[in-house]
């Protein structure tokens, strides 16, 4: 059996001595280079980032505040210093079809500077092109062209109507067109005198005026054609006035990008747009984006979309999305309403993260991306494909009839990072086949790190790194023993130093508000003990109530005396991230009957899983230690008294085999004892998680009530590592006012609340008289056979009505 007595104060903390720092304050150490305890998740991200497979991005798994997002973005920005800059990513009018806009790629900063030379383009292009079809030279060759195109068709209808008045007929241009008439003398021959005229002499002439007719409508037909030329003449003429202004405002631009091929067939398209339609500026537009807007705004076709601008990049982008929308993942395109219509052009192409990552890192936070609608498909279609389609997700879905662009694709060469929780990443991959596809490397960040000489002189400089980084004022060697002893509170481990620098950080940041209000310069231990006191009362309002109900009696705790079937069981209580710990009255009842435990909270609905697995694992203890070879003849009922709350997890199963042991040998239990732990199947108690705060709160209804040296908690061994108390829980114990007994199995907790000997069987099975386990076994037998006697009277009872035959 194990050492019963209380465990000695030296064993209830593990502190930090100041001494054994060498510093004087947090100011004379260097910072941490790098992470702290993290060398797996660091090697996993490592691979995963340099890994240039397809598939192989990095899913970074933990718990918030183990400084997840501070460690990624610091080996990423190691990798992206040394990697290459990408190209700029550019969108340019597509003149063969406008609704596809084509990309282009240029070095890095070749994309602002192409932007800027094609504004000033567009701004002395239109000047240049005034100036040269308003030339004398111009207007004198239009002017001529226009003159001989109309003295061309007047002579050639002078010569047919003077054709035709040799023959008597006369050609005249009226208001509806040309008709011909008959002459007669100078003049045309009226309607009278011609109906007057005998009736061959009539057919002669309208047989005159059918031929003349079909020769005119031959002549005018011609005119379309002679039009034609014309037009074309004309813009032949536009033409040449306007190549040498389009040459020389080009001339620049093409020596200037004359290493770009991509680049200079665009100026070509645009010179051949210029030439063949520079007469049609002044006109107005046609397209409906163009419509109302003046012929300057056509020349808008001729800037460059910018879409990602990588002129003051210093290697490999590192990009981190905070609200990674649909849109602010792949890019969209934005529409404008213009007389009632929505329209849009390359111009309004915006870029997504994706497109600003490319070529190097993008890190998103996993739970953000999934609560997106649409954005985890189209960050998975993007990855899968590897290259970025901006399409908004109503048009991908054929929800809207909008005429929106389709930009060319981009290629999507990156490396993204998702930053989530444990749960998450097990969901991914067991519901969705994509996701392993996709990110095949796991970088699992640890919560904690031994706590071994090494490690806490790291641990130490982790913190002056977060003192320096926050802008704090330094800490002592005080200040710092009490944050190393807070982060092995935190880990739930003497032996262990919690690596969630998000709640070190905070408690350090209060600590430094503390000081500044004393007008002190370093940080001590008290000031950190303050802010941990500070921390507690602001999310003590609920423990205070609970503690006010039983001091006051509303809950029924007993600190004092002895009962039989009723004990002390602790809950721990999880309220924003601050636990506390409080008692809970665990009674127990037997009486005759099939061996059956019922488990009231599992009754009705308040028992958890993990609980209700607690009772049905007690019941196999009791059944297999007392009714090895007969039957248990008993059934018993358990519950947590006034609880109304559901209740979860197995670590009151300790005490619950405690008061059913209570119940059956009619022996009390001191009820200045709380219990603690889990039991297996053969008895020994188990591990449980909240040890400090379940201890403390019961020492706090103690300490209310007054402390009388008898109380204290059962705690199962194998959680005295787990042991940080409150300074004044460990002086009350080295004083011998409050006492934690750890034990390995349920006989060692009956012996030390009962006072009573557990009682081994010896080598023939029998238990030494007055011990707890004789008392239950006796119990168990005395209801066995008044079971059986109940059963033989039953029989008996039915053999004499039943009926003769």
């Amino acid at each position: 059996m194990a050492d019963l007595s209380s465990l000695p104060a030296e064993r209830l903390r593990t502190g930090c001595e100041p001494d054994d720092f060498a510093f004087d304050t947090t100011a004379d150490l260097l910072d941490l280079p790098g992470g702290l305890g993290q060398a797996r998740a660091e090697e996993a991200l490592r691979f995963g980032l340099a890994m240039r497979q397809p598939g192989y991005h990095v899913f970074v798994l933990g718990e918030p505040g183990t400084g997840r997002h501070a460690g990624v973005f610091r080996l990423i920005r190691e990798l992206a210093a040394q990697g290459e800059i990408p190209p700029d990513l550019c969108y340019l009018h597509n003149f063969d079809e406008p609704l596809r806009p084509r990309l282009l790629s240029l070095p890095a900063g070749r994309g602002a500077a192409l932007r800027a030379d094609m504004q000033a383009f567009i701004r002395d292009l239109g000047p240049a092109i005034e100036s040269a079809l308003e030339s004398e030279t111009h207007s004198a060759r239009i002017d001529a062209l226009q003159e001989g195109h109309k003295a061309r068709e007047e002579d050639a209808l002078r010569e047919l109507g003077q054709a035709c008045a040799d023959e008597g007929i006369s050609l005249l241009r009226t208001p509806e067109g040309f008709v011909f008439a008959p002459k007669q003398g100078d003049g045309t021959m009226s309607p009278e005198d011609f109906e007057a005229l005998p009736p061959v002499e009539r057919e002669q002439i309208e047989a005159r005026v059918g031929e003349w007719s079909d020769r005119l409508t031959e002549l005018l037909e011609r005119f379309p054609g002679w039009r034609t030329e014309l037009h074309e003449a004309v813009k032949r003429a536009e033409r040449d006035a306007l190549a040498p202004a389009v040459s020389h405002l080009m001339r620049g631009l093409h020596a200037r990008y004359a290493d770009l091929a991509p680049v200079l067939a665009f100026f070509d398209a645009i010179t051949r747009e210029l030439l063949e339609s520079g007469g049609e500026w002044g006109a107005p537009a046609e397209d409906e984006e163009e419509a109302d807007e003046g012929p300057r705004k056509r020349f808008h076709r001729y800037q460059v979309k910018v879409l990602v601008d990588h002129s003051t990049t210093r290697g490999a982008p590192v990009v981190g999305e905070d609200n990674p929308t649909f849109g602010n993942l792949i890019g969209r395109i934005e529409h404008i309403a213009q007389m009632g219509t929505l329209v849009t052009h390359f111009n309004l192409i915006r870029a997504g993260a994706l497109h600003r990552a490319s070529g190097g890192y993008l890190v998103v936070d996993v739970e953000r991306l999934l609560t997106q609608p649409f954005a985890w498909e189209g960050l998975k279609r993007a990855l899968r494909a590897r290259e970025i389609r901006i399409e908004p997700p109503a048009e991908a879905q054929g929800w809207t009839n909008i005429a929106t662009l389709e930009p060319e694709p981009v290629p999507c060469d990156l490396k993204v990072v998702l930053i989530g929780d444990r749960e998450i990443f097990y969901l991914l991959t067991d519901n969705d086949p994509d996701f392993p596809e996709l990110f095949k490397v796991a970088a699992d960040f640890d919560d904690d790190l031994p706590r071994t000489g090494e490690n806490v002189g790291y641990y130490v400089r982790l913190l002056a790194t977060l003192a320096r980084g926050a802008g704090l004022l330094p800490f002592d060697r005080s200040g710092v023993a009490r944050l190393v002893e807070h982060g092995a509170r935190l880990a739930e481990d003497a032996g262990r130093l919690s690596l969630r620098t998000r709640l070190l950080a905070d408690l350090m940041r209060e600590a430094d508000y503390h000081a500044r209000q004393e007008d002190a310069s370093v940080i001590v231990c008290d000031h950190v003990d303050r802010a941990i006191a500070a921390r507690v009362r602001r999310y003590a309002r609920y423990s205070e109530k609970v503690l006010e109900s039983m001091v006051d009696g509303t809950t029924l705790i007993s600190s004092a005396g002895e009962r039989c079937g009723q004990i002390n069981g602790l809950v721990v209580v999880d309220i924003a991230g601050e636990q506390f710990g409080h008692p809970v009255r665990i009674t127990a009842t037997v009486r005759l009957g099939e061996g059956d435990v019922v488990d009231i909270e599992r009754e009705i609905e308040l028992g958890g899983a993990i609980h209700s697995k607690g009772v049905l694992i007690l019941s196999a203890f009791l059944a297999s230690r007392y009714a090895r070879h007969t039957p248990l003849s008993l059934s018993a009922s358990l519950v947590f008294e006034q609880s109304y709350a559901p209740v979860e997890g197995d670590s009151a199963s300790l005490a619950e085999i405690c008061a059913l042991l209570s119940a059956l040998a009619q022996v009390p239990i001191r009820q200045s004892f709380a219990v603690t732990g889990s039991v297996n199947q053969f008895g020994e108690a188990q591990v449980v998680g909240g040890v400090n705060e379940k201890i403390e709160g019961f020492f706090d209804l103690c300490a209310v009530r007054g402390l009388t040296g008898s109380q204290g908690v059962v705690i199962p061994a194998a959680s005295v590592r787990h042991l940080m108390l409150r300074p004044d829980v460990v002086e009350a114990a080295r004083c011998g006012r409050f006492h934690i007994h750890a034990v390995e199995t349920v006989d060692d907790a009956m012996t030390v609340l009962t006072g009573l000997p557990a009682g081994k069987p010896d080598a023939k099975g029998v238990i030494p008289k007055d011990t707890i386990n004789q008392r239950v076994a006796a119990a168990l037998a005395t209801m066995t056979a008044a079971q059986h006697a109940f059963n033989d009277g039953h029989d008996s009872r039915r053999h004499r009505h039943r009926p003769d035959h």
